[in-house]
């Protein structure tokens, strides 16, 4: 299976724990990981598999570690058409923009030509205290789709 690119963003730490978490689980299953909490783009592979997850917060914005990276892309447009990636969005369902940062950032990966592997998972945190459980849970399931890849 391929290197994959962990990308955290993260206000209070829950996404990085989340980011971390999964590696973890990646390099336990023989798959080689890199994360980066907050890269620029510079820093990332153009080609490959990235696993973004980031939180939200304020009215469905980026933390504030992923907003430079986020408006490199939307500034630069790089080719990202070699980019298979997951998607994974943190948040409160009290808000109308619940997840609104992950939603973001896949809106311009798409536009960006990366192609999205399998499902966005959205997480409630009134729901989790411990949002690594159901990352986990997803991820099982979402790795079964990078076999064909």
């Amino acid at each position: 299976m391929a290197n994959i690119t962990l990308i955290s963003g993260s206000t209070l730490g829950s996404a990085e724990y989340v980011a971390e978490h999964l590696a973890e689980q990646l390099e336990a299953a023989d798959v080689s990981t890199q994360t980066l909490h907050g890269p620029q783009l510079s820093e990332l592979p153009l080609s490959g598999i990235w696993l973004v997850i980031t939180s939200t917060h304020g009215a469905g914005d980026l933390p504030d570690n992923i907003q430079p990276l986020y408006d490199e892309i939307a500034s630069q447009h790089p080719d990202l058409s070699q980019v298979r990636y997951g998607a994974i969005g943190i948040g409160s369902r009290e808000y109308d923009t619940f997840c609104g940062a992950i939603e973001k950032f896949d809106a311009l990966l798409i536009a960006c030509g990366a192609q999205r592997i399998g499902d966005m998972l959205r997480i409630n945190v009134l729901d989790h205290e411990i949002p690594e459980d159901p990352a986990e849970v997803w991820l099982g399931s979402w790795k079964n789709l990078l076999v064909d890849l």
